[in-house]
């Protein structure tokens, strides 16, 4: 028996899709039929991604840039629609941390990261209405049901918190509002609007490392990595015993966008091997 892709014609809108989570994510949907807007803040990586699932038979489109620029939200959606015709998934995927300690921490540090968790969704969740809504008016009056899923990254720091991680953890913790207000706003529309905290995943900003390791973002130099000890102390605590790859966290957000999940709206999944908040 042949086995049908599950998101055969499905165009899903992927931030932060050039590494780590959000790069599995997209070979994953591509792998199911799913064409993607890969999107980095860097074109290299989103150009690599969409080569290789090009190569592997599958239909992409890069379309690199911050997504806290003030226009991203736009563009990012035109450039799918553009390509593909059509939005049915869009995963809020992209993101970082910032950490300091509350007295230590500076406007920047926590506008920045409120920015990129929580504005960037908003804004791309607001453009991608001007093309939902629509759509689903003209389904809904020809009698046909199409549903559509909208998956936010939040993290367990948004559920329980995190030393260190007061701005992380406050925009984190934004997203479940965002989602379980959309979530009633769009139901009507047949949108499916569901949140993935993730525990530990092993990504480029949680290796374990003794030495200094930074990111470029926007110009600002981002620590990433963990100490080897601590990283050793989180996995202890971890029931499945270790961090979870970022194959097995993307697994976690295809859930939350095949029909099964259907009638799954306005929910927050813990993906933490088991990680107790």
């Amino acid at each position: 028996m042949t086995v049908m892709p599950r998101l055969k014609g499905k165009t899903a809108y992927i931030t932060g899709s050039g590494r780590g989570i959000g790069r599995a994510l997209a070979l994953k949907l591509a792998a199911e039929g799913a064409n993607v807007v890969v999107n980095d803040l860097d074109s290299e990586p989103a150009n690599q991604v969409v080569g290789e699932i090009v190569s592997a038979g599958g239909r992409a489109v890069a379309h690199a840039g911050s997504v806290t620029a003030d226009d991203f939200a736009e563009r990012f959606m035109q450039t799918g629609v553009d390509a593909f015709g059509g939005v049915d998934i869009i995963i809020n995927n992209a993101g970082y941390t910032w950490d300091a300690m509350i007295g230590k921490m500076t406007d920047e540090q926590f506008d920045a990261i409120y920015d990129v968790h929580v504005r960037a969704p908003f804004r791309i969740l607001r453009a991608a209405s001007r093309f939902i809504i629509p759509a689903a008016k003209a389904e809904a009056e020809s009698g046909r049901e199409v549903f559509r899923k909208v998956v936010n990254i939040s993290s367990v720091a948004g559920v329980g918190g995190n030393p260190g991680q007061v701005n992380y953890a406050s925009a984190k913790s934004a997203v479940h509002g965002l989602t379980k207000t959309l979530a009633k706003e769009w139901g009507r529309y047949r949108v499916n609007v569901n949140c993935i905290a993730f525990g530990m995943i092993a990504t480029r900003l949680t290796e374990g490392t003794d030495e200094k390791k930074f990111i470029s973002v926007e110009g600002k130099d981002i620590a990433v990595g963990v100490p080897k000890k601590v990283l050793a102390g989180f996995e202890a605590a971890i029931p499945l015993g270790r961090a979870g790859t970022p194959e097995e966290a993307a697994n976690a957000v295809y859930l939350f966008c095949t029909p099964e999940s259907n009638y799954i709206s306005g929910q927050t999944i813990v993906v933490g091997g088991g990680m107790m908040i």
